[in-house]
């Protein structure tokens, strides 16, 4: 089972169903996104104190996860 399993949930109530981190509105894209406009680890958390280094983490290895079992067919 994935370590990041702990840390991310599915809830169709909850930002139409994005994948989040667990107990916040916080979804992996959010954090995707600041990573990739330049935001560091500790900008982030400073900005949003709920959330943990490990969460950070978790949405890393969830999106790599995600990528790795994508696969494109050819039409």
């Amino acid at each position: 089972m994935e370590s990041y399993l702990k840390y991310i949930s599915i809830d169709p109530a909850i930002r139409f169903g994005k994948p989040c981190i667990k107990g916040t509105r916080i979804s992996v894209a959010d954090i995707l996104g600041w990573l990739a406009s330049g935001m560091t680890n500790d900008e982030i958390l400073l900005d949003f104190p709920a959330l943990k280094q490990e969460q950070i983490q978790a949405a890393l290895e969830f999106a790599a996860n995600r990528d790795h079992i994508t696969k494109i067919s050819a039409a």
